[in-house]
């Protein structure tokens, strides 16, 4: 049974940080690309973070370039998303995907909410 699941959500102030962790089962995490995604309330989900199946290349959206870095550990089947100094408009709930290169497959988290408020 295929699982992602995010953890590490919560409420922090602007300018705090906050760590993401997905962690994957039921698949062969070390050949997905992964991914980070967010969902603000009436907006489109939006990519956030890209990581390669190796985890040595990575992409943000300009929105989070400079404060957010994705990584990933293969031999635990994780993948992170660390976000510092965030801002009101980071609020969302992130999702964790995973994307298989090969088979054209992907698999989803639930969710996790973050909120930046004072």
């Amino acid at each position: 049974q295929v699982q992602l699941v995010e953890s590490g959500g919560g409420l922090v102030q602007p300018g705090g940080s906050l760590r993401l962790s997905c962690a994957a089962s039921g698949f062969t995490f070390s050949r997905y690309v992964m991914r980070w995604y967010r969902q603000a309330p009436g907006k489109e989900r939006e990519l956030v973070a890209f990581i390669n199946s190796a985890g040595d290349s990575t992409r943000y959206a300009d929105s989070v370039k400079g404060r957010f870095t994705i990584s990933r550990e293969n031999a635990k089947n994780t993948v992170f998303l660390q976000m510092n100094t965030l801002k009101p408009e980071d609020t969302a709930v992130y999702y964790c995907n995973a994307f298989g290169v090969l088979l054209k497959n992907e698999y989803w988290g639930q969710g996790t909410q973050v909120t930046v408020s004072s």
